[in-house]
């Protein structure tokens, strides 16, 4: 691995590079974070907010410089402490429940280079749906030394800087089972104080969405997407993620109607988004079982909504992609079609393309 002390490019000091955390009673995940990324940064900052385990004294143990904070329910307010106790020229922003999987040597480049951009890395959320699964996104947490937070929760970084993406690959489990557990209730509660104060913010809305659809109630998911898309939203990379399970949850609901005339306005902006075409298959096939004298009519549209998936391919690039909707995925419920409508061969073909058992 390159030395950490060597000098700078062109004569200037190398930048230091700081590794930014906040945690409370992480005891259980933090180790695995500071190991993966301490080969690689300068320093390691991990502001405690309140733990009653002893996340600090591991955190101190593995090298960490460990500085306290009040929690004051407000995300960005305790991120900026963080960033402030730092001071570092570049800041790597991670959580507990995160893993550097690959790309340290991006940190280390970073030595050399202006803290003129915002670095974002590719993150990797492993959640279940019946099924293990990978979401992919790309976030901005690589931030120049001066660039701050807003935001009560889900707070974004505050900045006019262009946006670099970096060959950085982070790995997140804050959706597996246990994890939204333990954080049930606490996000719900600071959307809500946001949202009283910013009633007209579209992203708000979708964060809202999301979380209730990630405890499955789909009511309340449905309620948060839809006033999402009735606000002026900027082109953002969440919205295809929302346009995806806002369709899940319509589905869910059995609201097909609703959700036929949301996806058909959606065509345009979704038209390389394998995630769309996914979840619109999944409607069609819904309102098919719920409807079977419209089966015929719809059974060519849900076999083209997974071809389409195929034809575009996995896109890990786009927010909110789940891995297989562009390949596997969507060639198992293809292959399934064929096989229903007397295509064995051609349905065997597809599973042996896609090395489907």
């Amino acid at each position: 691995m390159p030395s950490l002390n060597g000098s700078g490019h062109g004569g200037v000091a190398p930048r230091r590079v700081c590794l930014v955390v906040i945690a409370r009673d992480e005891a259980a995940r933090i180790e695995r974070l500071l190991q993966s990324v301490k080969p690689w940064v300068d320093e390691m900052l991990v502001l405690d907010t309140g733990s009653k385990d002893n996340t600090a004294a591991l955190a101190q143990s593995l090298g960490a410089r460990v500085e306290h904070f009040s929690w004051c329910d407000d995300f960005a307010a305790a991120r900026n402490a963080a960033l402030d106790a730092a001071g570092a020229d570049w800041h790597l922003v991670l959580d507990a429940d995160e893993t550097l999987i690959s790309g340290g040597e991006a940190l280390l480049a970073l030595r050399g280079l202006k803290p003129d951009f915002v670095g974002s890395i590719d993150f990797l959320d492993h959640f279940e749906d019946g099924a293990s699964r990978q979401a992919h996104a790309r976030l901005s947490r690589v931030l120049p030394g001066f660039v701050r937070y807003q935001g009560r929760v889900h707070e974004q970084p505050q900045h006019q800087l262009p946006i670099r993406a970096l060959d950085l690959k982070v790995a997140h489990d804050g959706y597996l089972p246990e994890a939204l557990l333990r954080k049930r209730g606490r996000n719900e509660a600071l959307l809500q104080r946001e949202l009283q104060e910013r009633p007209a913010d579209a992203y708000l809305w979708y964060q809202w969405g999301k979380n209730c659809a990630v405890y499955d109630d789909h009511a309340g998911a449905e309620a948060g997407f839809s006033q999402a898309t009735e606000l002026p939203h900027p082109e953002q990379g969440w919205w295809l993620d929302l346009v995806a399970r806002r369709l899940y949850a319509l589905k869910q609901l059995k609201q097909h109607e609703l959700a036929m005339q949301f996806a058909e306005s959606q065509l345009q902006c979704c038209a390389e988004s394998p995630d769309f075409f996914f979840a619109l298959g999944d409607l069609l096939l819904d309102l098919a079982a719920d409807t079977p004298a419209q089966g015929d009519a719809l059974l060519p549209m849900i076999e083209d909504a997974w071809r389409r998936c195929l034809e575009i391919g996995e896109r890990p690039d786009l927010s909110g992609a789940v891995a297989g909707r562009g390949s596997h995925l969507a060639a198992h419920n293809l292959a399934l079609v064929l096989e229903g409508t007397g295509r064995g061969t051609e349905a065997q073909h597809l599973r042996q393309l896609h090395a489907l058992g």
